[in-house]
């Protein structure tokens, strides 16, 4: 017996020291890139993270990877499903010690809504603040250009979605495509949108989604006021094309998604946790100093 109690004093304090190495200290941030980026582009996300580290001693930041290399994972932002994607990412997530007590997430570009449904079907850890940079939550009826040195892939992504976005086949393999929105076939997308109708409760109402979803101290979504990447840019702030044509615009509020609070974004908002910010740039074109004073002293510190 007295060995026994040894052996479960020393599990707890073994225990005891390991949870403490995690809750003390900053929060750690998970940043998740956009298209035709990598988790470890020095120019990018290997920027941010180091802009990450200098200003909040000690951080741990952890760019996720979606594959075993740089190239694989920028491919996998245009060819892998997404649904298994965010798998993947919930899995990282669960088996990374130090995120265990908690964690901020960065999304850029299309990583906004991939780590806003990490945060709807992924409570553990937990999600404590939600980035959207530029992200595209209602989705995109366009794809004007790529960053980098994508043009080449991206005129085949075009070729693709111009064939058929809703085709079982491109849905299941582009990324893209999974989060097409087309205003002029609501039905279709609602019907074959493998990813974003239902992350947006537009199949049918989850309501493990809205509960994840208002576990957040605070969802934050910038928008791009010069944006030429994204189609339409008021997506970023849950707006999108009125149905039926491709002009008129909704804002989030008019939507069913807020005034039947589907997501819980009503109720974030009731409570001061659902916030817009904006930069008067082109797509993700902000300088660092933005970025301190928007982001990282506003919310991660």
């Amino acid at each position: 017996m007295a060995a026994d109690m040894k052996i479960l004093a020393a599990v707890f304090l073994f225990c005891f020291a390991d949870c403490a190495s995690v809750s003390n200290g900053p929060v750690p941030v998970v940043i998740w890139h956009g298209m035709g980026d990598s988790c470890c582009n020095p120019l990018s996300m290997g920027s941010i993270k180091r802009l990450i580290e200098k200003n909040i001693r000690d951080v741990y930041v952890r760019s996720l990877e979606i594959g075993s290399s740089i190239e694989e994972d920028t491919l996998n932002g245009f060819f892998m499903n997404v649904n298994d994607q965010i798998n993947m990412v919930c899995q990282k997530l669960a088996t990374d010690k130090k995120l265990q007590a908690g964690y901020n997430a960065i999304g850029f570009s299309q990583g906004g809504q991939f780590l806003r449904a990490v945060a709807q079907r992924c409570p553990t850890p937990p999600m404590l603040n939600l980035i959207s940079v530029g992200g595209q939550h209602q989705g995109v009826f366009g794809f004007p250009h790529c960053p980098g040195d994508n043009e080449t892939l991206c005129e085949y992504v075009r070729k693709l979605l111009n064939f058929g976005a809703y085709v079982d086949e491109i849905q299941d393999r582009l990324v893209q495509a999974e989060y097409w929105h087309d205003p002029l076939n609501e039905d279709e997308y609602r019907t074959k949108s493998v990813f974003l109708a239902d992350i947006n409760q537009e199949q049918s109402v989850n309501q493990t989604y809205r509960n994840n979803l208002m576990k957040l101290k605070n969802m934050v979504l910038v928008k791009f006021l010069q944006d030429t990447m994204v189609e339409p840019r008021e997506s970023e702030w849950f707006g999108y094309y009125v149905p039926g044509q491709d002009k008129k615009l909704y804002t989030l509020f008019d939507s069913p998604l807020y005034t039947q609070d589907k997501l819980g974004l009503k109720s974030l908002n009731a409570t001061g946790r659902l916030h817009f910010l904006t930069s008067n740039t082109d797509h993700l074109q902000f300088t660092e100093q933005w970025f301190i004073d928007n982001i990282l002293d506003k919310f991660l510190k």
